[in-house]
This record gives C-alpha cells, sequence and structure tokens, in this order.
C-alpha cells in the first residue's frame, strides 16, 4: 500500500501516516479530535473550550466563529470526514 505522510502538529514533529485510499487516518477518538482542530487553530481560529485552549492555545486566532475561519474545499473535506469518523465512533464532541 502507498502511503504519504503529513506533519501536523509542527511543535511536536508527529507525523501521520495516510492510506493513499482516504483520509480515514485517525486511528481513536483523540486522534481525530486532534487533527480536526489542528487544522482550525493553523487557519486562525480562536478556540472556546478549555481542553481546546489548552492544547492549542489561542495566540495569533484571528477568527471566533468556526464558519468565517478560511479553510480550501480539501480542508473542509478532511475536516467532514474526521467528523463522520467522530460521529461512527460515538467520540465526545
Amino acid at each position: 500500500m502507498k502511503r504519504r505522510h503529513i506533519l501536523v502538529a509542527p511543535a511536536t514533529c508527529v507525523l501521520l501516516s495516510l492510506a493513499q485510499a482516504g483520509p480515514a487516518f485517525a486511528q481513536s477518538c483523540e486522534e481525530a479530535w486532534y487533527q480536526r482542530n489542528i487544522l482550525f487553530k493553523e487557519a486562525g481560529y480562536c478556540f472556546k473550550t478549555p481542553r481546546a485552549i489548552r492544547t492549542f492555545g489561542n495566540a495569533g486566532c484571528r477568527y471566533d466563529d468556526q464558519a468565517d475561519v478560511p479553510l480550501s474545499a480539501r480542508q473542509r473535506a478532511a475536516i467532514a470526514e474526521i467528523q463522520a469518523f467522530e460521529r461512527a465512533r460515538g467520540c465526545p464532541p
């Protein structure tokens, strides 16, 4: 199986393998939560939950509403797939 890698957490240099078949790359609810939110962090979202603020911080954030965050169609599709994974697994919000 052909694999590609992306850097999802520059501060910690965490590499995740993504199967060529698609972005169902999370193996757990925790990974899915992180992968979804790192996309928002990198695009300037201002987090509201204590967990997200602890994990990502709000330094340099610019957008209070997720709908206003400038994400590409590809990023929005990845987020939708991660959310589908989270729903299917019964992950906490």
